[in-house]
This record gives structure tokens, sequence and C-alpha cells, in this order.
């Protein structure tokens, strides 16, 4: 599966230069909307709201995941699962696979289109308010950002072991070594994250800490503005067309 997953796509458009928070908060009123309405005309809305997004972004094809046959494996079967219920059922089935793919997509779009470094400053300024009721932002921020960062890594790591497990000669079918290629797999990848999380946090300490990560957030600005009003005025007329409808 060749996947871009919680990588920015290098580019210039509008949506890569808002600001993380901008978007963030944009993901965050449609997942609200969807979460209380998950109608078809919402839905519809919602999906052509976001391959506008994608297509300002100037993401190319190639960005969006190749799942492979066992999801849609799986999905079709859930729908056989429901079929004996009723229509009713498959459609609230449908529903429920479709708001699970837009709420995925959108915050993939927000991995496309922004800088992981980017992302715990964003967070850190969202979350000031609750600094005065003493919650940690700050460490909040750092760990979303370093998770961020370093699943992209674990996935190279286990593609990585995945390829020199085949090279290994290979067992028989019913053989001890056959039937432990995942617990070997999964146990090297934890080693190589143990060592690689002890390598980042000797590399953040020597740079002055986590509170680095944190520093120099960046400000909405007009565009952001404008970005959020269009977010809005999205959601409140899929509103109103569920109500019309």
């Amino acid at each position: 599966m060749n996947t871009v997953l919680l990588r920015q796509v290098p580019g210039i458009s509008p949506v890569h230069r808002l600001w993380a928070g901008t978007k963030m908060i944009g993901v965050f009123l449609i997942s609200v909307v969807l979460m209380f309405i998950p109608s078809w005309p919402v839905l519809g809305v919602m999906v052509a709201f976001l391959i506008f997004v994608g297509a300002l972004a100037r993401l190319p094809l190639g960005t969006l995941p190749r799942l492979p046959w066992w999801f849609w494996a799986l999905l079709a079967g859930g729908a056989l699962v429901n079929a004996p219920v009723g229509g009713e059922a498959v459609l609230r089935y449908a529903q429920i696979v479709m708001l699970g793919l837009i709420l995925v997509t959108a915050a993939l779009l927000i991995a496309w289109t922004t800088p992981m470094s980017d992302i715990a400053p964003a967070l850190a300024t969202l979350g000031a308010p609750l600094r005065r009721i003493r919650v940690p932002v700050d460490e909040w921020a750092v760990v979303v950002a370093l998770t961020l960062r370093g699943l992209p890594l674990l996935m190279e790591e286990i593609r990585i072991l995945r390829a020199a497990r085949r090279l290994r000669p290979r067992a028989g079918l019913f053989s001890r070594a056959a039937d432990n290629t995942i617990i070997d797999i999964l146990t090297a990848a934890m080693a190589v994250s143990t060592r690689r999380a002890g390598e980042l946090g000797e590399a953040i300490t020597a740079r002055g800490g986590t509170g680095q990560l944190t520093a120099h957030p960046g400000a909405p600005g007009r565009r952001d503005a404008l970005a959020l009003a269009a977010v809005l005025t999205v959601c409140l007329g899929s509103v109103a067309l569920h109500l019309l409808l």
C-alpha cells in the first residue's frame, strides 16, 4: 500500500499558507456538525467541500491512500451482516462508514498541508485558556507533536522489517518459525522504537528541551478569518439543507 500519511505534501497553495490552528478549528467544526447531523445531505456537502479543499491545495491524486482489498472486503462484509435486518440498517451502516471516511480525510488534509513542526505551537496557542486551571497544555502539545512525528518513522521501520523478513528462507507451514513471524516483527519494531525514542530524547535535550517544540507559535491572519468564515458557512449551509430536506 503506497500511502502518504502524516507527512506534508510539498506545495504552495492558500491551504498550505493557513495557520495550523485554523485548520484544526475547521476540522473540529465539521466533526461537530457530522456528530449531531450525519444525514446524507450533510455528508454530501462535506464530501464536496473536502474535494474542493484538496483541489485548492493542489494535492496530486497519488496522495490519496490506496487501501488494500481486505479493507473493502470488511466493509462489504459489514453491509452483508446488516442486510438481513433491512434496508434501513444498511443505509445507517453506510452513513457511519461515510462519516468515518470524511473525518479521517479531513484529518489527513491537515497533515498533507501542514508542517509537523507547526502542530505543537498551534495546539499550545489554542489551549492557552486552559493554563488558568493548571492544565499541562504545553506537555500535551508536545506529546501530540512527537506522536505525529514518530508514527511515519515507525511505519517505515515496520516496512523495512517486513522486507527483511521476506528475504529469509521460507519456513514450513506448520513450523515454529512460521508461527512467530508476527511476534518477531513486533519485537524488533519495539526495540527499534525504544532506540529511536532514546535518540530523540537526547536530541531534544541538546536543543533546549521540549519547550522549544511549542515556541515561536504562528498567528492567524486575514486569510485565516476568511477560511474559518468559509467553513462556518459550509457547516451552516449543510444544516439548513438538512432541515429543508
